[in-house]
């Protein structure tokens, strides 16, 4: 579901792909008013999932990350009012939901971004992030790679 919502640098709010042209992408916003707008090749458009979260370990998928955001909020939107927080609110906040996040690269404007996101997402209806994967391509997949 994620990929097809996008991020377009330089404007607000996320957007649903519709179509492509020649030269551009067709978006919807993704809120009620629903405009749909060009994105141009020289826009900065990034799919949600495409980004992820540095911790001490790994990057984290943002699709998990927002369903431990969704798991901590029992689904409705986030508690938190990130406007008005302070930065030692967002990143207690931030830690609830993923501990071992990395304090050194993940700034107070990206657990912004991410609340933001997830609270858009939500009033829109959209609650599943992580994919499914139907049962028999997991069994396959456990076997491709036992088969490695």
């Amino acid at each position: 579901m994620l990929k097809t919502i996008l991020s377009i640098a330089g404007k607000p709010g996320l957007y649903k792909l519709i179509s492509q042209g020649k030269n551009m992408l067709i978006v919807e916003t993704v809120d009620a008013a629903k405009k749909r707008v060009p994105a141009y090749a020289h826009d900065k458009v990034i799919s949600l999932a495409d980004i992820a979260m540095y911790t001490d370990a790994e990057e984290v998928p943002l699709s998990e990350v927002l369903e431990a955001v969704k798991k901590k909020e029992n689904g409705a939107v986030a508690s938190i009012n990130y406007k008005k927080a302070s930065a030692n609110e967002l990143h207690a906040y931030f830690a609830e939901v993923l501990p071992n996040y990395d304090r050194d690269r993940v700034h107070n404007g990206d657990i912004k971004k991410l609340i933001s996101w997830y609270n858009i997402l939500v009033n829109n209806g959209i609650t599943e992030f992580v994919e499914e994967v139907p049962a028999e391509s997991a069994d396959e997949a456990k076997e491709e790679k036992a088969a490695e």
